[in-house]
């Protein structure tokens, strides 16, 4: 696939989606960990969120890779494509969370008259939701700590100066 738009390379506008929503899906999974009123407010938009990061994800580094061929080597541009190479295991994690996340609280924590709660005991309710938040403070912290890792070096790749590298 040609991954331009009248001659541009796709890859910056890819990327920034990825930047946006991203993090963005991370932040309301880990704020909605401790913040209950919130996540069961925002229900399903936040699962859709990582949806779209996921997606965007995948995009972002085939039109790298199309860029990087059209752009030449550089070791800057080597360590970005490495470090982007990353982020899918962290988009993926942030996904399956946040649609856990989502389920627990629909069908556990909040059901509807017509859809009544699972018969868990206590212990296992606070266990499963500890689990959880561990697992929500993990993926979402090494999701964003990758994402600007990633966006860091692929600045250096394109802001500093070729002929150093």
């Amino acid at each position: 696939m040609d991954w331009q738009i009248n001659g541009l390379p796709m890859h910056p506008l890819v990327v920034h989606l990825v930047t946006v929503a991203f993090p963005t899906a991370s932040l309301l999974i880990l704020i909605g960990a401790f913040w209950p009123a919130l996540r069961r407010r925002l229900g399903v938009i936040t699962p859709l969120i990582a949806l779209v990061s996921l997606i965007a994800v995948p995009l972002a580094t085939s039109s790298g890779e199309s860029l990087e061929e059209r752009v030449g080597p550089s070791a800057l541009l080597e360590a970005h494509t490495q470090l982007g190479d990353t982020l899918l295991p962290w988009a993926i994690a942030v996904f399956v969370v946040a649609v856990a996340q989502w389920a627990w609280q629909h069908w556990v924590l909040t059901p509807e008259a017509h859809r009544p709660r699972p018969a868990l005991r206590r212990d296992v309710r606070l266990v499963v939701g500890a689990v959880l938040t561990v697992l929500v403070v993990g993926t979402s912290i090494g999701g964003i700590v990758t994402t600007v890792r990633v966006g860091d070096s692929g600045a250096k790749a394109v802001w500093s100066d070729s002929s150093a590298t």
